[in-house]
């Protein structure tokens, strides 16, 4: 999270926080890291080259207060260019080339501009296709953030001039280095019990800005000697952020209880609990997320349809609102709580995770590469490549595991639902391979 730059990045904007006093701004805004070193989570940003950071036009995507405004802050202070920033609600076509105008004077002087749009899935067709003349030409480089998927949200136009960079929930590790951190610039130390200290992490969901929203409003209780439980906790913050005051529960007790009664296959325990976080005001949308996370890590390819079905319950409530919606979320329960249940992708993408962080950047096997020059073609790549549809049963067997390393066998698929049929499927293929 980085403060607010204005004109020359690296130098602050006079006047910015002179006029309130400091503790009248959010706690999320004074905490704006200024360095990468104080950026904490998404470590596949921070692994980039500072060449890919200090160069390029970037569309950062990702969940809300995952550090999306942050970034762009801090790299662009690092390149130190001109800094503007266009709103994607407020600005229409006319500001877009007013800005684009200025900036194409101070490229005339050799000084680029950087323009950040937090939320350009915003901007209209029009609104973006105004954006790519100035990109293309190098006059401005653009750092766009969003939290809806770039392929749907962005034309196809503005999205071949960008790089995308995905960005993730902060995890646990983060999220308690950003309280640490928020402890020591209140220069206090919360009165939580170490339980209602993982609780509050858990609350905040992988959004760094809800955990400083949350430990503002605890900072400011005024009973400060008293250690809150995570009860306590949960009955202190609801009340003023959830109002989940209707029986003292936490948020994320109730959450937990409905992700493991659909885990448990108990229709009925599962619909009370989702009734009872919506009738203690929880927001549906939170809940739809929840549910199709569950449809992918806990049924997976048990039953594909899991998580079709619950995305067109979520796209339904979104198009009928509540109390209409809220009819198709009962229904993504009902399917999910009795849906054939298998966590074999999850463990799957793990396993394969971990492989890939052992063995690094080693190179796909070079018969797998395309080789469109004859420099490549002489280097040997594309060579060897059996081309599947020409082969016996269309199957070459071919080896496309990295040459430095042996294959392994990730996905265990459980002999239930669907993934009986995807056991079949694998086990013809493998003695197809074992032919070979």
């Amino acid at each position: 999270m980085g403060f607010l730059f204005s004109g020359t990045l690296g130098a602050m904007n006079e006047g910015l926080f002179t006029s309130p006093p400091p503790n009248a701004v959010p706690l999320a805004e004074r905490l704006r890291p200024r360095t990468l070193d104080a950026f904490f989570g998404q470590q596949a940003l921070l692994a980039l080259d500072e060449a890919s950071i200090r160069t390029g036009s970037l569309i950062l995507w990702g969940p809300p207060g995952t550090g999306k405004t942050t970034f762009a802050h801090i790299i662009g202070a690092m390149a130190g260019d001109h800094f503007e920033v266009l709103s994607a609600v407020l600005d229409g076509v006319a500001d877009v080339r007013r800005l684009f105008q200025a900036a194409e004077e101070r490229f005339a002087t050799n000084q680029r501009t950087l323009v950040f749009i937090d939320e350009i899935h915003r901007f209209n067709k029009a609104q973006q296709d105004a954006l790519l003349p100035a990109v293309e030409k190098g006059i401005v480089r653009l750092i766009g953030a969003t939290t809806e998927n770039p392929s749907f949200a962005l034309n196809a136009a503005l999205l071949s001039r960008v790089q995308v960079l995905p960005l993730t929930l902060l995890d646990k590790d983060a999220l308690g280095k950003i309280l640490a951190r928020a402890e020591a610039v209140l220069e206090v130390a919360l009165p939580l019990l170490p339980e209602a200290r993982e609780a509050l992490v858990e609350m905040a969901d992988g959004d760094g800005r809800y955990l400083l929203n949350m430990v503002e409003k605890i900072a400011s209780r005024p009973d400060q000697n008293t250690l809150l439980s995570p009860q306590a906790l949960a009955s202190f913050l609801t009340k003023k952020a959830l109002n989940y005051d209707k029986a003292g529960d936490e948020h994320f007790n109730l959450i937990s209880a409905l992700h493991k009664s659909l885990r448990a296959s108990d229709c009925d325990a599962a619909l009370y609990w989702f009734a009872r976080m919506m009738a203690a005001g929880e927001d549906p949308r939170y809940v739809a997320r929840r549910l199709l996370r569950f449809a992918s890590e806990d049924i997976g390819l048990a039953d594909p349809q899991a998580l079709t079905h619950t995305l067109s319950a979520w796209q339904s409530f979104e198009r009928l609102g509540s109390p209409e919606g809220d009819l198709a979320l009962v229904q993504a329960v009902i399917y999910l709580a009795t849906a054939p249940k298998s966590n074999a992708a999850y463990v799957a993408a793990k396993q394969a995770a971990l492989s890939a962080h052992k063995t690094g950047a080693v190179p796909p096997p070079k018969h797998l590469l395309n080789a469109p020059t004859g420099l490549m073609k002489e280097m040997g790549y594309g060579k060897g490549y059996a081309y599947d549809h020409d082969a016996k049963d269309g199957f070459s067997g071919q080896n496309c595991f990295p040459d430095e390393m042996a294959p392994e066998r990730y996905y265990q698929p459980k002999e239930i639902g669907f993934e009986r049929e995807i056991q079949k499927r694998l086990a013809y293929w493998q003695k197809l391979r074992d032919a070979k």
